[in-house]
């Protein structure tokens, strides 16, 4: 008998040569400036200097999301290229936990690297940034890599099962939708081993362990306002929670996870005859739970997170698994083998070309430029390249942005107003006598200029981390400003209008800065497309 293609060395060899090699790609590129990355970089740096959420700033999510981020402006500096390097060791470890879940669940090993290829393609290879809707989920996996082998009698399992609650507490405090949706998970898989096995130690040390964290996390801040913060469904924070939207998201899109609903439920077929034996086989029963928890968990999560709309593509992989899984067994086709292996991997670019497909074409329209033919006589051309005209004739392409000499900008190009007009802020006598007592009110996305220009922000339990009105603050927050700027407190205000973003940063404000400051400058916000401006203003 002739030895597979994928011994379980050459496997691993490959997945990790997947996982890290896609995810250190990021070191050696440059980015464009990221919509809403300031938000990333003002946590990180709040929590590098020292202050304490919820007592120094405000937030309506736990702070898990930045500890890495955090950590790493501390190794590297305050600049917008650490956020980089934070992802990449994210990216690393969700694709090492996404595949010792496959692994616990006994995933054949060529179609566990083929879902590796898919994980990396699908999910982390676009995650260049940390971001929360991100993070949530890299931390519920790596809390299920460490549940599925502490659902045993091992000598640790009591340490895996605390490793376990820790993560998925930790992917709570940093969203609740998907952190609540992570715990949903564990709690089935868990109620489930512990009917089977007629056992409910791990259950209690899970629940155990997990109402232990989340008391470290959060008893030292209730003196902080942490109720009023921590978004619990309670006022002034809106519970994005509702059938009718969830029902619409579902019924009229969600075309991939129906899709794969289908397919594993033609999979399943056979064994649904006899359900008392499918309930009886653990090993089956725990892949059934995680994929089709995860499948539903994408499904809420596409409704309660919908920016950006690509939020929940974290499902492919492992709807990938359980397909090929059971494929490869009805059909007995072993992935292991060179041709099977060789020919799903094409597969697999093939299906995901569009990941790594656009860095190509970058270099294919230098080599092969679109052509444009005339015909005699001058006839307009209209091709698939310009049959639509756009009207917006304030957009300025990407291809023309250029970077700042600002070293929390580096390898990052704005647009060129952007830069230019960050060159006159700097610039401004304010800025270059009074620098760190200088007092600032940054209502824009440039908040590394805080480290630029040296100031300190105000601090206290009421003040917020981010001015997105009825998200990041509430109208608290918006009359304590409104006082601050009527008795003319700050010596600078940055103000970005963004007017199709709902109250992105106040509109109140803007009106009552045009009624108390003075406007010297106004430039465009790094946003695409660039239809936002950033306004200075002065006492």
């Amino acid at each position: 008998m002739d030895h597979p293609f994928l011994t379980s060395r050459r496997a691993t060899i490959i997945e990790c040569l997947l996982i890290f090699g896609l995810a250190v790609v990021p070191l050696f590129v440059s980015f464009p400036y990221r919509v809403n990355i300031f938000l990333s970089w003002e946590g990180a740096y709040r929590l590098s200097q020292g202050e304490m959420p919820y007592r120094d700033f405000g937030m309506p999510l736990g702070f898990g999301y930045w500890l890495v981020p955090a950590l790493f402006f501390k190794l590297f500096g305050p600049s917008l290229i650490s956020l980089v390097k934070a992802q990449v060791l994210l990216n690393i470890a969700g694709g090492l936990a996404f595949r010792s879940i496959l692994r616990s669940l006994r995933v054949p090993t060529g179609v566990r690297v083929l879902s590796v290829l898919v994980y990396v393609l699908s999910y982390s290879f676009s995650n260049f940034w940390p971001w929360y809707n991100n993070t949530v989920i890299i931390y519920q996996l790596v809390g299920l890599a460490f549940l599925l082998p502490g659902l045993s009698r091992g000598k640790w399992s009591w340490l895996q099962l605390l490793a376990a609650a820790f993560f998925t507490f930790l992917s709570f405090f940093t969203k609740q939708d998907g952190g609540g949706m992570a715990l949903l998970v564990c709690l089935a898989l868990l109620g489930y081993h512990s009917l089977i096995e007629k056992r409910w130690r791990e259950l209690g040390l899970f629940t155990a362990f997990y109402v232990l964290v989340a008391c470290a996390f959060i008893l030292p801040f209730v003196p902080y306002g942490f109720g009023y913060w921590f978004n619990h469904g309670q006022p002034p924070h809106n519970s994005r929670l509702s059938l009718k939207d969830i029902l619409d998201e579902f019924l009229t899109l969600s075309q991939w996870i129906k899709f794969y609903l289908l397919i594993i439920v033609a999979l399943l077929a056979p064994q649904l005859r006899n359900i008392k034996k499918l309930w009886q086989d653990k090993g089956q029963m725990l892949f059934i739970l995680v994929t089709l928890g995860i499948l539903v968990e994408a499904a809420l999560f596409q409704v309660t997170s919908y920016t950006p709309p690509d939020n929940n593509i974290f499902y492919h992989a492992f709807a990938t698994a359980f397909i090929l899984t059971y494929l490869s067994r009805q059909l007995q086709i072993g992935a292991e083998s060179l041709r099977p292996f060789l020919a799903g991997g094409v597969l697999v670019l093939l299906w995901w070309s569009g990941a790594y497909y656009k860095y190509i074409s970058r270099i294919l329209d230098r080599v092969l430029p679109a052509k444009q033919k005339v015909a005699m006589g001058g006839e307009n051309v209209v091709s698939r390249n310009n049959f639509m005209l756009n009207p917006d004739t304030t957009n300025v392409p990407e291809s023309q942005w250029v970077f700042s000499s600002l070293p929390e900008f580096r390898r990052i190009y704005m647009p060129p107003s952007t830069v230019e007009g960050i060159a006159r802020l700097m610039e401004r006598p304010e800025v270059k006598q009074n620098g760190r007592s200088l007092k600032v009110l940054n209502l824009t996305e440039l908040t590394p200029l805080k480290h630029s220009i040296g100031y300190i922000d105000e601090k206290g339990p009421g003040t917020p981390l981010w001015h997105h009105l009825g998200v990041g603050m509430f109208n608290r927050q918006l009359a304590y400003f409104q006082e601050k700027i009527a008795e003319k407190k700050y010596d600078i205000v940055l103000y970005e209008h963004a007017p199709t973003l709902n109250n992105f940063f106040p509109f109140a404000l803007q009106k009552d800065l045009q009624t108390h400051y003075r406007m010297v400058d106004s430039f465009l916000a790094p946003r695409r497309p660039t239809n936002a401006m950033i306004e200075v203003f002065v006492r």
